[in-house]
């Protein structure tokens, strides 16, 4: 009788021997959450981090980098950025400076910004909802994609992950790394089993004990059973943007064109006070877009909305006075682990799937073999 031994399943593809992590499990950037103290959690946990640098006061960014090297050891992790912010080249210039291993990004860097990258050894990797955009993104010099299917938090597609993920399979020659929909052991052995070189997650690191959010505002999280609860509105900023519904949005999506542009103005005021952009920086943002695309220019004021009503429910920890982005994955969320203990169950679990389909296919492959042998026994 042969005897069966599943294979222990090894932790090595693209994405951890590029980014020098343990587990190809990336923590996304999150405004508000991805701070120094999240990004170390995850690293040490055998993740790769990347902090949100969007929302990190300029004039703390470095020390917030410095922050991750002391506690970690190492520069495996990365910076998020966009290029509309005031600061956008100052974190082009940390990334480079410190040797980060990658930055990531949504509305990205051009393709001289890219290169200079490249050339100090920081991989690129943006995040993506369409075939298109992906391609687009190589073709600047991305190292990596991420694909973010219509499942995942935040601005977000139409397309589910499990559309989007092969398509971008079979349209670029870079790894791709899956999220959108992502929490679990299952969900990586999947990703993995699709031809993903990982999968990264926001909504399951914003629900850990290393998350900096409010206690209020994590409760709200947690208490979300409903994945139809966790819907995609146009209200905040003219983009799709899938959040948990709240009272403030039903209030942004009844408010007339004039109102939310009133709310839009008064947002992108108050960001402009805490932020200390120059009216000169606003005023260049707002004549780009004109220029660029004159249908555009509503979303561009609108989109002050969002860190303003996001400090709200993720600093000052009140859950229906601002947006609670969040992935429907989120309702399968019910307690609050450490990054840690997130990265090692689903790792675990992934594991044991991957363990699983090797033994079955090795069981099957034997018993094919048996019957072969049977038959030709017989005919002798």
């Amino acid at each position: 009788m042969t005897q069966i031994v599943a294979p222990t399943f090894p932790w090595k593809t693209p994405l951890t021997e590029r980014l020098g992590c343990r587990y190809p499990i990336i923590q996304t950037a999150m405004g508000w959450v991805s701070d120094a103290n999240l990004v170390i959690a995850t690293t040490q946990g055998g993740g790769f981090g990347f902090l949100a640098g969007a929302t990190i006061d300029a004039d703390k960014l470095e020390g917030e980098i410095q922050k991750v090297l002391d506690a970690t050891g190492g520069s495996n992790f990365g910076l998020n950025f966009h290029m509309f912010q005031e600061n956008a080249l100052q974190c082009v210039e940390l990334a480079i400076k410190y040797r980060l291993k990658a930055v990531s990004y949504g509305r990205g860097p051009d393709k001289e910004a890219i290169a200079r990258l490249k050339a100090a050894n920081v991989l690129c990797i943006p995040t993506v909802g369409a075939v298109k955009h992906a391609i687009k993104a190589v073709q600047l010099g991305a190292d990596m994609i991420t694909i973010q299917g219509a499942e995942g938090g935040g601005h977000t597609g139409s397309v589910p992950s499990s559309i989007l993920l092969p398509q971008v399979l079979d349209a670029v020659d870079v790894p791709v790394i899956a999220a959108g929909g992502f929490s679990t052991g299952r969900g990586l052995a999947s990703a993995l089993a699709a031809g993903a070189s990982g999968i990264a997650m926001g909504t399951a690191f914003l629900m850990t004990k290393d998350s900096p959010t409010p206690e209020d505002t994590l409760a709200r999280y947690v208490s979300v059973n409903d994945p139809q609860s966790v819907r995609v509105t146009l209200a905040v900023d003219g983009m799709r943007h899938r959040m948990i519904d709240n009272t403030y949005i039903q209030r942004l999506e009844k408010a007339s064109p004039f109102g939310r542009l009133r709310i839009a103005l008064a947002s992108a005021w108050k960001w402009k006070q805490e932020t200390g952009m120059t009216l000169g920086h606003m005023f260049s943002v707002f004549f780009k877009a004109f220029k660029d695309d004159r249908s555009a220019v509503s979303q561009v004021v609108m989109s002050a909305n969002q860190p303003v009503l996001l400090q709200r429910s993720m600093v000052e920890g009140q859950p229906d006075a601002g947006i609670l982005p969040s992935g429907q994955v989120a309702a399968a969320i019910g307690e609050l682990k450490t990054a840690a203990e997130l990265i090692q169950g689903i790792a675990d679990q992934a594991t044991d799937c991957l363990n699983s389909l090797a033994s079955k296919q090795t069981q099957g492959a034997v018993s094919l073999n048996n019957n072969e042998n049977t038959k030709q026994q017989e005919a002798c």
